[in-house]
């Protein structure tokens, strides 16, 4: 439909340009002598006022004496840079379709209606594993593949990780595969060239679109995207525009290496504006192994709490700029512990790489194995320090939290803006294997589909610690301040599931 809407307008224009022919002549002719006058009048002026005849009095010589620019007419043979970039590998972008059930109708009302959805991915191996975006394949019961060269094929999900938002699938191709190699995203700088390719909709012949910018940015996070919001993230922005139906596909540098997975964008629209975003292929090569080899990611714990540096932090501590992560507290028996972090270090390495932010921070840990012995460089009291930590399996940790401590009822339990609440008390911590915050807070127990928590992004686990200025340590003290509250906007200070500070807007209705 849109695509006919569009032509449809070149149709109206192209009646309109064609309407009273001698009309426009006689206005044409009247235009041309009016600005005749126009131009005799302004010479007259000009002449008067002294004025030089292009009006910059300091134009250098050596440039007026060069004269027009010569035109250079094209011959057919300039190759823009991104032609053999796209001609080398855009054969590996395939298109995704996606089977869903409805959860809104009963499966044994209508237990065949399915909901059909779109996306790309690549080959990344040419045995046919296939990269993607979790958001394209989660809850799928059925997923075809279609190549550039128009065979489709029945896909397996072979592993999915929606904490980072990338899904890996296999096809057994019957022909031969291009594949796009994966490069260095560490080495991308803000400006470089990014191509975007996707395949969205073969069947409408919208197959292997290629859209070109830049990197406009690094290390983005703390974005949200409804229910579907990956934890982990360190996303490159790029104005190279990623469309609906291009989720997954590869954003690529000019040497026709993978530097990201499209993911997402920002757009009021639906469109792009300029404003998209892709998962950094590192985090990609960190994850795919745990998930061709067991369906999951395997990932680190140290055991902190965290916060972004502020700039008062590193005038304090002597930092030469704002960057590392705070230690608000250390859990007792954790890897950090023994390592001997204590709250008030600010960790400016971590495994030998530059510490900028707590989503990095968080990143640089999740992709660390367990058991690895890790190098840590430190600042505290200003003095810098040096600290080896073996990291944990997450998994293995929390497993054991939740598999040894019984399920208890949470007391007071209430339910606000679509979460349902209780007081953090340190029971039910210790229940759920986390440090017990020594202000309390209000921990969220659950969260109603389609609630405003629900579009804010807030999960079971997160503990709300602030309430626009005013701090809350008990349900009762939230209840009886949200009774009276008429903003449709109401900002909360909010401690993570993973242990990081949040600030979450919520937009009552």
């Amino acid at each position: 439909m849109r695509s006919f809407s569009i032509w449809r307008n070149l149709m109206a224009v192209r009646s309109f340009s064609s309407r009273s022919r001698s009309g426009r002549g006689v206005r044409i002719a009247a235009g041309v002598f009016m600005a005749m006058c126009f131009v005799l009048i302004g010479l007259l002026i000009s002449s008067n006022l002294d004025l030089s005849p292009v009006s910059i009095a300091d134009t250098p010589t050596n440039i007026a004496q060069t004269g027009p620019f010569p035109v250079v007419e094209y011959d057919g043979q300039q190759v823009s840079p991104f032609v053999p970039v796209v001609e080398k590998v855009q054969n590996a972008v395939v298109n995704i379709s996606s089977q869903t059930r409805n959860d809104d109708i009963p499966w044994w009302a209508h237990p065949s209606i399915t909901q059909t959805s779109s996306g790309s991915g690549f080959f990344f191996r040419d045995d046919g594993y296939i990269l993607t975006n979790s958001h394209v394949v989660k809850d799928a019961v059925e997923i075809t593949v279609r190549t550039a060269t128009g065979y489709d094929y029945e896909a397996e999900l072979v592993g999915i990780d929606p904490q980072t938002d990338l899904a890996v699938l296999k096809v057994d191709p019957q022909e031969k595969i291009t594949t796009i190699p994966f490069g260095n995203s560490d080495n991308i700088r803000v400006g470089d060239w990014a191509i975007a390719i996707g395949n969205p909709f073969p069947q409408q012949g919208l197959d292997r679109t290629v859209t070109v910018g830049v990197i406009s940015a690094v290390g983005r996070s703390k974005l949200r995207f409804g229910r579907q919001t990956p934890r982990y993230q360190n996303y490159i922005q790029t104005d190279a525009a990623i469309n609906p139906g291009n989720s997954g596909g590869p954003l690529l540098n000019l040497k026709g290496e993978c530097i990201g997975v499209n993911a997402a964008i920002s757009s009021p629209t639906g469109s792009s504006v300029g404003i998209g975003f892709a998962i950094p292929i590192n985090l990609a090569r960190a994850v795919v192994p745990d998930l061709i080899a067991s369906g999951k990611v395997s990932r680190g714990w140290l055991g902190v709490w965290l916060a972004d540096v502020t700039e008062r932090d590193a005038r304090r501590e002597g930092l030469d700029a704002v960057r590392g992560v705070r230690i608000d507290s250390v859990f007792a028996g954790s890897p950090a512990d023994k390592a001997g972090l204590r709250r008030g270090d600010i960790v400016v390495s971590f495994n030998r790489q530059q510490v900028l932010n707590t989503n990095q921070f968080m990143v640089l840990v999740s992709t660390t194995k367990g058991g690895s012995k890790t190098p840590l460089e430190i600042v505290r009291n200003g003095k810098p320090l040096r600290l080896v930590a073996t990291i944990a399996d997450q998994d293995a940790v929390f497993a054991s939290a939740t598999g040894t401590s019984p399920r208890i009822k949470i007391p007071g339990s209430a339910e606000w803006a679509g979460m349902q609440l209780a007081t953090f008390t340190k029971e039910i911590a210790d229940q759920l294997g986390i440090e017990f915050l020594k202000g309390g807070g209000v921990y969220v127990t659950g969260v109603t589909a389609g609630s405003p928590a629900d579009r804010a992004s807030i999960t079971e686990g997160t503990v709300i610690l602030q309430i626009k200025d005013t701090e809350v340590k008990t349900v009762e003290q939230l209840m009886a301040y949200v009774k009276n509250l008429s903003a449709q906007k109401v900002p909360l200070i909010v401690q993570e599931p993973d242990g990081g500070l949040g600030r979450v807007v919520l937009r009552l209705p």
